[in-house]
Formats: C-alpha cells, structure tokens, sequence
C-alpha cells in the first residue's frame, strides 16, 4: 500500500505535516490505546512503517524511487555522538528519539497465541435430541492462509538488499548523535526480504464459510453444549485454533416434560379408576407400558417407571419415567348416574376438608341443617 495514503498526505508533504498525520494517527491506534484489537495493532505497525521511512529524507528518496520496503521490523542502538559536523536531521527531539528505540523494541516478534473459540445456537426438535442426530452447521471463521502458510509474506529470489547493500545494518545521524539500527529493508539479513502476502494482505489469515458435521450425543438437555474441537479461528504466529461451541435450543414436547434426566408425564385417569383401581396404558418413549392405578389412588398421586426416562449425555444411563395422575369427571351425569353418586355420597359421608380447622366448614350437610 502506498505509505503516503496509510499516513492521509500528499507526496509532497513536508516534515512537519508528516509528522502531524503521525501522531494524529498514533493517538488512535497505539496499541496501549486499544488493548487486545489486532486490527488496530496491524494498523499502527503500517504507520509507523510510513511514518519511519518518510520521515528519513534517504529512504523516502528511495521509496520514492520504487525501492521495496518492508516491515521495519529491527533493533536499535545508541553508538555514541558524531562531532565532525556532517548534515543530519536536527529537528528531532530526544523524545522523538527514544521512543524510537523503545518502539523497535516493542515490535519484538510476539510469541504465539492460541486462537478464539466461536460460539453458535442450534435448534433441535425434541426427538433429536432424545435419540442423537448428525448435524451440519455452516460456521465462518478465520483460517490460516495456505499461500504462505500464515506467515504473511511469500518468498522471494535471494538477492542483496538494496538499502544496506548486505551488511544488514544502516546507520542514522541526528544532530551528533549516531544511531544504528538493523536494515528495514531486510530485517538484518543482508538478503531481499519477501513480498507481503497477496491473498491474506499480509495477516496470515483468511475468512470464509465451512460446512462443520456436528454429532449431537443421544439425551442432550436444552442449553447444553457440544464442542468441535479445532473448528475456531485459527491462532496468530502459528499457535493452535480455538474451538467451536454449540449451544443447544430443544423444543419442548407435547407430552413430557424433562427435569434432568428424568421425564415427566401428566395421565388423565376416570373416577372409577381411581377409586376401584385399574391398569392404565401410558405412553414412553419406547411405547406403550401399563401402570397399575391402585384403589383408591388420589388425583395429583404419582408413580415411577425406572429408567423409562431420557438417556444422560455423559455417560449414556437413563433416568425414569413420572406418571401423574389427573382426576376427570364426567361433563355429563344422567340421572341414573347421579342418584348412584348421592348413594355413594351418603354412604361414605367423610369429610374431606376436615384438615381445614373447623370440621363445619367442610362438612355440606352440617352447613344445610345450619342454615
């Protein structure tokens, strides 16, 4: 890219204005500004590629000239003072100094850095999730650039670097002092440094859409998570890819309701079941089963069927099946029906609400003769 459009100057802009444009940018992206953003990282690292090089009268004559430079990165060093009144650049300050030596400190080459995990929502029905299904989830995600392995850079043909002629180093002298630093243009090798990446524009890395396979584990719950191992972004400087996540959404059911590993069921049952007892189909996940109703059996009462239930996640062991029974009347009663329920009334004439205190108040009877 040009160096002139990463700082937003003309070409012939003067010192001043270039360094105007720099510390404008600087103040905006300085990594200690903006912790953790690459972007913002990769982005100071190229204006201060632009500003150190077009701030230096030689190597702007060069840039200007069409010869490469590269990614200044190098190690500086005070070599002493310079007293025999050759011209050097005299407006720099001792600010502008250091902080150029603890800037190529700075750029140190990192270690590497494992990459960010993604995180995704998926929906299953609650059949898929009961038995276990294989799903294909389309996830973007950054990958490392196969055209130059994730370096950013591709090779290039072995030749002397034009800046430092081969000796690795270029010397600068500012007022009487003498810095030397090692060659931007090659990184200290004496050789021509490689091109940046085309495809990846230099990161290392390219984004794009994958089909993921997911095997979703039989009796997964709502909310709970699969990991695909390795399907995250890739790492920085070769480090290792994070992971892909995938939280799971299940529908409810028509009929069960589940409570860990176990599931829930509500059976309505007629009042001559209850009070006289009988077997009554329920339906499970495996089909039907019978679940004997005793005599007497009370609406809300419940009853267990082991390991009926939804299989665990973990370790494949299934909880039960909870059976609630719910006590319905009729809609209609004809007379014969509820002459036999006044016999039945007054031959049993307990008083169910007798836990309230008062027996009165429960009792229909005492309440009529009452009244």
């Amino acid at each position: 890219m040009d160096l002139y459009v990463i700082l937003g100057i003309e070409h012939g802009a003067s010192e001043s204005e270039i360094k105007r444009a720099y510390r404008r940018l600087a103040r905006r992206y300085h990594p200690d500004i903006n912790p953790g953003d690459r972007t913002a990282e990769v982005r100071f690292r190229q204006i201060l590629e632009a500003y150190e090089t077009l701030i230096d009268p030689e190597r702007r004559s060069r840039y200007d000239a069409g010869s490469p430079e590269g990614d200044d990165r190098r190690t500086s060093g005070f070599e002493g003072f310079d007293f025999s009144g050759r011209a050097g650049d005299h407006s720099a300050t001792f600010g502008d100094l250091f902080a150029e030596v603890l800037t190529a400190r700075g750029q140190q080459r990192p270690a590497a850095e494992r990459g960010s995990d993604l995180h995704q929502t998926l929906t299953l029905s609650f059949d898929e999730a009961f038995n276990g299904s294989q799903r294909t989830v389309t996830v973007t995600r950054r990958e490392t650039c196969r055209t130059c392995a994730g370096t950013g850079v591709t090779r290039a043909s072995t030749s002397t670097c034009p800046v430092c002629q081969g000796a690795g180093v270029v010397r600068t002298v500012r007022g009487h002092m003498v810095f030397s630093r090692t060659c931007p243009g090659c990184g200290g090798t004496g050789q021509q440094r490689p091109h940046a990446c085309q495809p990846c524009g230099a990161t290392g890395h390219i984004t794009h859409s994958e089909a993921v396979q997911v095997r979703i584990p039989p009796g997964i719950a709502d909310g709970e998570r699969v990991r695909v191992s390795r399907k995250g972004n890739a790492g920085l400087r070769g480090g290792e890819p994070g992971d892909l996540y995938i939280t799971m959404q299940v529908s409810p059911h028509p009929l069960y309701r589940r409570d860990g590993d176990d599931l829930h069921i509500t059976v309505p049952i007629a009042i001559h079941e209850a009070a006289l007892g009988a077997r009554v189909e329920v339906p499970t996940p495996d089909g039907g089963a019978r679940v004997r109703v005793p005599p007497g059996t009370q609406s809300g009462q419940r009853f267990r069927l082991r390991e009926r239930g939804a299989p665990s996640a973990r370790d494949g062991r299934r909880g039960d099946l909870v059976v609630e029974v719910k006590l319905v009347l009729p809609k209609l009663l004809d007379e014969r029906s509820k002459e036999l329920l006044r016999e039945f009334g007054r031959i049993n004439g307990e008083n169910v609400r007798q836990s309230f205190g008062d027996p009165g108040l429960g009792d229909t009877e005492t309440q009529r003769k009452k009244s």
